[in-house]
């Protein structure tokens, strides 16, 4: 029997749910050639090559076939085959995406199928026992995935499902999704105008319209601010620079893909001819303010930051809304310091990140990740040796364990240079990224030859900390989108207020309030269109405004406004000085809406 709330568990109900449905794909459309397919956090997915496109009347009919597998109650029978049987096999079977997966398999490696009924994959498992176990499933959706994740290869299609053991707990499932598709970015943000995209002007590329800049603006004039009130110098530097600065920090060999280079791509290593490329991140021009002048022990711990804007190459398959952009501006971060203040720097920045996080809301849905090297990594991605990066990590495992830091670790998610913390968090459809990064640097500063004169008169080579504290912000406009539904704090809404006259008789009061409000520094405005009362009520919920003052024949009498707050009791009248406190204290808090 199936554990389901056993990791280990899910994934092998959730891995033979992607078999059956590969089986009925194949059953439905047998030219069509079988790829990968996984069991992932929420569900499963199988890649397709096909030459029509599946449709959603398509996934009606796989569907029909898989209940017909589950019915026939296949028992899923594992067996092995020695290299060159297994290649001819599936040569044999034209499964193309197969022999390229055995030939990649180390010669050590075993060979594995599971056969159920008229359906075999190469797999190593593990499994159900049987495909009649899989009693509740939905294909949810049909997406492009090239082929092993590289834009070089193939596009074929993804399809993905869940799957549970019984109908009530899929049924449960399916009306979170319903609920994650109302208050998905892409869609929510699109709707309350924060941003808009532009065919022409080209994927990853957004436009932040008004509402979005306000709100980008608010968090980025707060966060410099509270970065300076924690000893930050901020900088402003270039937005690209010459092959050379790349090629001394070692991003032109190990980020080169990930970047946009001007010019002829013949010219890129032609070292007669000058080549410029648009910045990935921001830490080499950083460096620069260091090395300006000597430094001494006692200048440091150089805490260097800047609102940068950065360029990335990301796939095309990789965009999504504010998520996954190829222009961004991040909270960054570079910390020059002593090996003697690595710990309580390190501590520093953990603390500013969890506390900005914390702030807006978004840390209580946070995981850790130490993102560590792999030493046996086929690129060749890491600078450094063995013993530099063991000292690295090592060194970093302590401070997360000294500081009681829970975290999960990844295999091969370092940095080039370094080992990091890596703060995670989940879109609405359970897509994970990164929010923020913290980096443990003792490579780089050699690189560019940083030195300081120590207390003993003797030059020494820094550490570095590289780190944001809270992110790439259209990236976190997305997750508070996501996370308030797009009730956004109160704080950091383009529109704190609205005024709503009863009648075109109260306007001059409306204008009024809205003018005594507005030399308060709020953001507040008047809806005075001929339009009743209770539509103007409605849009403006709908335009997820927190606070309606509606004026009438009484309110102008009193000189008061009746409130209408979202979130909190009904505050009924009150006077405008009153009201004008309470909603500085709630700005003032930074207070939270529980959506």
């Amino acid at each position: 029997m199936v554990d389901f709330s056993n990791v280990e568990d899910r994934k092998k109900f959730r891995h033979t749910a992607s078999h059956i449905m590969a089986q009925a794909v194949k059953r439905l459309w047998p030219d069509t050639k079988l790829a990968i397919g996984p069991a992932i956090d929420d569900g499963f997915y199988y890649d397709f090559d096909r030459e029509e496109p599946f449709s959603e009347d398509d996934l009606k009919k796989i569907e029909e076939e898989m209940k017909k597998i589950v019915k026939e109650n296949l028992p899923l029978e594992y067996y092995e085959l020695p290299r060159e049987e297994a290649r001819k096999f599936m040569e044999e079977k034209g499964e193309i995406y197969k022999v390229q997966l055995i030939d990649d398999l180390p010669d050590e490696a075993t060979i594995s199928f599971y056969k159920q009924g008229d359906f075999t994959d190469l797999c190593k498992g593990p499994h159900v026992e049987s495909t009649g176990e899989i009693k509740a499933f939905k294909l949810t959706s049909i997406a492009g995935a090239y082929w092993r994740g590289d834009s070089k290869n193939k596009m074929l299609q993804r399809i993905y499902g869940t799957a549970f053991p019984d109908k009530a707990q899929l049924k449960e499932h399916l009306d979170k999704i319903e609920e994650a598709k109302k208050r998905d970015h892409n869609k929510l943000g699109r709707e309350l105008e924060y941003f808009t995209t532009v065919d022409y002007i080209g994927q990853g590329l957004p436009i932040i319209l008004p509402k979005g800049a306000k709100t980008v603006q608010l968090m980025q004039r707060w966060i410099e601010d509270l970065e300076a009130s924690r000893g930050c110098q901020l900088t402003k530097t270039p937005y690209f620079a010459k092959r050379d600065l790349y090629k001394i920090s070692g991003h032109w060999d190990h980020y080169r893909d990930g970047m946009f280079v001007m010019g002829d791509k013949a010219d890129q290593d032609d070292e007669t001819k000058e080549c410029f490329a648009l910045r990935p991140m921001t830490c080499p021009f950083q460096y620069q303010v260091f090395l300006n002048r000597q430094r001494s022990y006692r200048d440091l711990p150089m805490r260097l930051t800047e609102t940068s804007t950065l360029f990335r190459n990301e796939d095309s398959g990789e965009m999504h809304g504010l998520i996954r952009v190829r222009q961004f501006t991040i909270s960054e971060g570079h910390y020059i310091l002593r090996p003697d203040q690595l710990e309580s720097e390190f501590k520093e920045c953990l603390d500013l990140a969890k506390y900005c996080l914390d702030t807006v809301g978004l840390l209580e849905d946070c995981t850790f990740r130490f993102s560590q090297w792999d030493p046996a990594n086929p690129k060749n991605k890491y600078e450094g040796t063995k013993e530099q990066w063991d000292l690295a990590q090592e060194t970093m495992g302590r401070i997360l364990d000294d500081l009681g830091v829970e975290y999960e670790i990844g295999i091969d998610e370092a940095a080039f240079y370094g080992p990091k913390l890596d703060i995670q968090y989940k879109n609405v459809f359970g897509k994970e990224d990164t929010l923020v990064t913290i980096q443990i640097d003792m490579l780089l500063a050699k690189s560019y030859g940083m030195e300081y004169v120590d207390a003993d008169g003797e030059k020494k080579t820094p550490y570095i900390i590289h780190r944001t504290s809270l992110g790439c912000y259209e990236r976190t406009l997305a997750y508070l989108i996501e996370k308030y539904a797009g009730w956004l704090p109160v704080w950091m809404a383009y529109e704190q207020a609205r005024v709503i006259p009863v009648s075109d008789a109260h306007l001059d009061y409306a204008y009024e309030v809205r003018d005594q409000l507005k030399k308060q520094g709020f953001r507040v405005e008047v809806d005075d269109r001929n339009e009743k009362m209770g539509k103007k009520i409605r849009e403006a919920t709908k335009e997820k405004i927190q606070y309606l003052l509606v004026v009438g024949d009484q309110e102008v009498s009193d000189r008061s406004v009746a409130v209408r707050a979202r979130f909190e009791e009904d505050l009924g009248t009150m006077s405008l000085d009153d009201f004008a406190a309470h909603l500085k204290k709630v700005v003032d808090d930074k207070v939270k809406p529980v959506v």
